[in-house]
């Protein structure tokens, strides 16, 4: 219990980030000398405590606007929360089953866990929020090295400080792991191996650091604005409410025009409506842009009829002046229950949280949008949250990250602060500036090098310009993607196969 509470409290809202280098401190005491079906519980108990008040926004969520009352939000937190706990509860019963040689235990675990953490990231769609590197998101001298080995690299690094603390507190009490007494040498050198992962990320850091603000003071940084309607979402899908909604959004624009921004920016589905349609509304945004002279991406929904069925897309378009909503981009990464039902055969009872429109369509992976002779790569909502999503987009070559978004969703909980946590992560992979427009924040400007050069506060209206610089290099990580997660994978699978055959007897 106590490395669950120690594991939330790194993340927003306390973002206590120093405490993830000792969270796991308390399991591995824990599992110490028990058999792998305890360190399994133990595990599964931390991790339950870790993702029920990591997540509590969810019960916020489907209690808002999925009108579940609290008796059916509440379990179904619970069974997020203990499907999400099974990665520590392995990682737990990994730990005590396998016969790993205590000096190579630190990396051993940092392997362990990073491999569990890239399969919750990519198993049944996939749900990588708030990964534990994740926490580290306002250092920048360590987070640089996520530009090799993305924000897996990190997590690694956690867990092994963790174990070499564990493994010295373990030797100043006098205890055993696996019937083995912690030595001296064991406990220095798995400290010291902690130090060197942490001493030669922050070195990395800083000199890579020096290398970006060289880069960036070179670029070119044309002037991006990012628009904050702060539209209540109870009202948002309302048709007497839309002509006010396009209102606040217009007036705020020709607020961020006054800076003289060579994009504007507005967030997910600003127009709740189709621009497809001819309609007042449509031809009113399309005589705005023409008459600012500066292109807009708009987040909307889009539908297209195929052979006498419609379907949905969650969408942006980019409106160059004169040329309409001919530039479009389609999201890729849908929200499960959010923007389709899965298994919609087997659970045809279960509705979705967005009752407007019907299931939404995926969109093409990688897709970018020429901007006045750069490339746009767009994301909605928690497709930021994907590094592989962001590093496709990059290997065809896009010069900035868009991620539009409508949080409204969470209210005033934690999880505004944690999505942008993690944005922070796509630029430094990618060394690409990140722009983020929030319908009810947090909007801002993310550099290359992960720091935050401007960002709006919740439930506020706004409309913020900024300089982007535009970087053109691909990084090692954009260039080979998640080898460092996919050899954490082998080296835990080796270690299974391995470690988990009985001891044949002499």
């Amino acid at each position: 219990m106590g490395s669950g509470l120690l594991l939330t409290a790194a993340f927003p809202d306390l973002q206590l980030s120093g405490l993830a280098f000792v969270a796991l401190v308390p399991l591995l005491a824990a599992i110490a000398g028990r058999r792998k079906a305890a360190a399994f519980r133990l595990g599964f108990l931390a991790g339950i405590v870790h993702y029920a008040t990591l997540l509590p926004w969810v019960v916020y969520t489907m209690g808002t606007y999925g009108q579940l009352p609290l008796f059916l939000s509440v379990p179904l937190l619970g069974l997020l929360a203990a499907y999400l706990a099974i990665y520590p509860a392995g990682f737990a019963a990994l730990m005590v089953h396998l016969r790993i040689p205590t000096r190579a235990l630190a990396p051993a675990a940092g392997a362990l866990w990073t491999a569990l953490e890239f399969l919750r990231a990519n198993l049944f769609t996939g749900f990588p929020w708030e990964l534990l590197g994740y926490s580290q998101h306002h250092w920048l001298e360590l987070i640089q090295v996520a530009d090799i080995t993305g924000v897996y690299g990190l997590s690694f690094l956690i867990v092994t400080i963790n174990t070499a603390a564990f493994l010295l507190f373990w030797k100043i009490v006098g205890r055993c792991w696996r019937d083995v007494p912690i030595t001296l040498q064991t406990a220095s050198v798995s400290v010291l191996i902690g130090l060197l992962c942490l001493g030669g990320a922050t070195a990395y850091g800083q000199w890579r650091l020096t290398q970006i603000d060289a880069l960036i003071a070179a670029a070119p940084q044309p002037k991006v604005a990012v628009v904050q309607g702060n539209i209540d979402q109870a009202r948002k899908w309302d048709p007497a409410f839309q002509d006010a909604s396009i209102d606040k959004y217009l007036r705020l624009s020709l607020k961020a025009l006054s800076d003289f921004p060579d994009l504007v920016v507005w967030p997910e589905t600003a127009t709740p409506f189709y621009p497809r349609d001819p309609s007042v509304l449509t031809n009113r945004l399309v005589a705005f842009v023409r008459n600012a002279q500066v292109p807009f991406l708009v987040g909307s929904p889009y539908y297209e009829e195929r052979g006498g069925k419609i379907d949905y897309y969650n969408s942006a378009y980019l409106l160059i002046p004169g040329n309409g909503f001919d530039r479009r981009y389609d999201k890729v990464h849908l929200v499960p229950f959010g923007e389709y039902v899965p298994l919609r055969r087997l659970l045809p009872f279960v509705g979705k949280m967005v009752p407007q429109v019907g299931d939404f369509k995926a969109g093409k992976q990688g897709t970018v949008l020429e901007w006045e002779g750069r490339r746009l790569g767009v994301q909605i909502c928690y497709e930021i949250i994907f590094p592989t999503l962001a590093r496709r987009i990059m290997v065809n070559k896009a010069d900035l990250l868009v991620n539009i978004t409508n949080d409204a969703w969470f209210g005033r909980t934690a999880a505004p602060q944690q999505h942008f946590s993690m944005a922070v992560f796509r630029a430094v992979e990618n060394r690409r500036t990140l722009v983020r427009a929030a319908n009810t924040g947090i909007s801002g400007f993310i550099a290359p090098d992960g720091k935050v050069l401007a960002h709006t506060d919740l439930f506020t209206d706004a409309a913020v310009s900024q300089p982007v610089p535009l970087l053109s290099s691909q990084t090692i990580y954009t260039r080979f993607g998640d080898v460092w997660a996919w050899s954490c994978l082998v080296a835990a699978a080796a270690m299974t196969v391995s470690g988990g055959r009985p001891r044949q007897k002499r």
